[in-house]
C-alpha cells in the first residue's frame, strides 16, 4: 500500500504527496477515520489507496511525532518565528509562548527579526542579544530587499518548518521570497490599527527541496501553551530550567518562595529580567485556567 504526505486540506479533500514518485493525489479518508474520531491533519504521513478514477482513499494515519492544535497539522520539526520589528511592534511574549511550545514539542525553534529596515539597530540587536545568549538561532531579515533570506533557506534542509507569527510580520513575502515566485497572498497592514489583517486562512506545505517543506499558516494570535501544567513551565524556559536543581524546595513556583535557585540567579544577572517577566506572566495565567477548570 503506497504512502504519503498530506500537503493541503480544503473541505476535507486532501492533496497527498506520493512519498515515492513525488505525485499529488487527492484523497478522502476512510470513513473508519472518523468512526474512530481520528482527523488527518496536514503534515501527516498515511497510507492509501489508489481509486479507479485517479483519487484516493486514506487507510491509515502513521504514529505523528507531534501534533499541533492551532493551527491543526503534525510533525514539525522545526518553527521559524517570524517577528516585526515594526507594524505590527513585536510581541515577545507571545515568542516566549510559542519558544515555551516548541520545547515542550521538541521542536527546533528559529527566530525571524523582519522588517529591521523600520527600526533602529540597537533595538534590534537588543532583542537578537536577549534570545542568542539562550542559545536560539536569531536570524536578521528584510523580506522586501531579501536581506537574510539565505540564511533562512539553510534552516529549512530536512525539515517540515512551520513559519510561525502575528498577521502582517511578513511570513507569506519571505516564503515567496524562498521560491521567488508568488505563492501566498501578502498580507496588508491596516493604516487606521497597524495590526495585520489575516489573509492566509489554510495550511499548506510547499515543497522547498526533497525532504524539505515549509508551511504557511494562519496568524497565531490565538496561541495558547494550556497543555502545559503551571508546575513544569519552568522547564521549558531553557534559560530558566538550568537552576531549578539550585532551588531549595521540591515544587518551587520560582516566584514566591525564598532560596529560589531562579530567583537567585535572576539577582545575579544571569537570566534576563523581561523572560522572567514571561514567566511569571504565564505561570500565573496557567494556575487561574487551572483553579477554573472545574
Amino acid at each position: 500500500m503506497p504512502k504519503g504526505l498530506i500537503i493541503s486540506n480544503i473541505s476535507n479533500v486532501y492533496e497527498v504527496e506520493n512519498v515515492d514518485n513525488s505525485s499529488i493525489i487527492k484523497c478522502i479518508p476512510r470513513g473508519k477515520l472518523k468512526k474512530d474520531d481520528i482527523i488527518p491533519v496536514v503534515g501527516d504521513n498515511i497510507k492509501f489507496e489508489y481509486q479507479d478514477d485517479g483519487t484516493g482513499i486514506i487507510t491509515e494515519i502513521l504514529k505523528r511525532r507531534n501534533y499541533i492544535k492551532r493551527p491543526k497539522m503534525s510533525n514539525v520539526t522545526q518553527m521559524i518565528f517570524v517577528i516585526s520589528m515594526k507594524m505590527p511592534k513585536p510581541d515577545l511574549l507571545l515568542l516566549d509562548k510559542q519558544l515555551v511550545f516548541t520545547e515542550y514539542n521538541n521542536i527546533k525553534s528559529v527566530i525571524c527579526l523582519n522588517k529591521i529596515d523600520l527600526e533602529d539597530e540597537t533595538n534590534i540587536n537588543n532583542i537578537a542579544d536577549i534570545y542568542e545568549k539562550i542559545g536560539y538561532k536569531v536570524i536578521k531579515t528584510n523580506a522586501k530587499t531579501g536581506e537574510g533570506v539565505d540564511q533562512i533557506r539553510e534552516c529549512l534542509e530536512n525539515n517540515i518548518t512551520a513559519f510561525s507569527g502575528n498577521s502582517g510580520v511578513g511570513k507569506s513575502t519571505l516564503i515567496n521570497d524562498i521560491f521567488k515566485n508568488t505563492l501566498t497572498i501578502e498580507g496588508e497592514i491596516s493604516s487606521k490599527n497597524k495590526r495585520g489583517k489575516n489573509t492566509t486562512t489554510s495550511i499548506t506545505l510547499y515543497k522547498t527541496s526533497p525532504n524539505s517543506y515549509i508551511a504557511d499558516t494562519p496568524g497565531f494570535s490565538t496561541f495558547d501553551i494550556y497543555e502545559i501544567e503551571s508546575k513544569d513551565l519552568s522547564k521549558y524556559f531553557i534559560d530558566l530550567s538550568k537552576y531549578i536543581d539550585d532551588c531549595e524546595f521540591i515544587g518551587c513556583t520560582h516566584i514566591k518562595e525564598n532560596k529560589c535557585g531562579i530567583k537567585k540567579a535572576l539577582e545575579e544577572n544571569k537570566i534576563n529580567i523581561q523572560r522572567y517577566e514571561a514567566y511569571y506572566k504565564l505561570y500565573n495565567e496557567l494556575k487561574e485556567r487551572e483553579l477554573h477548570k472545574w
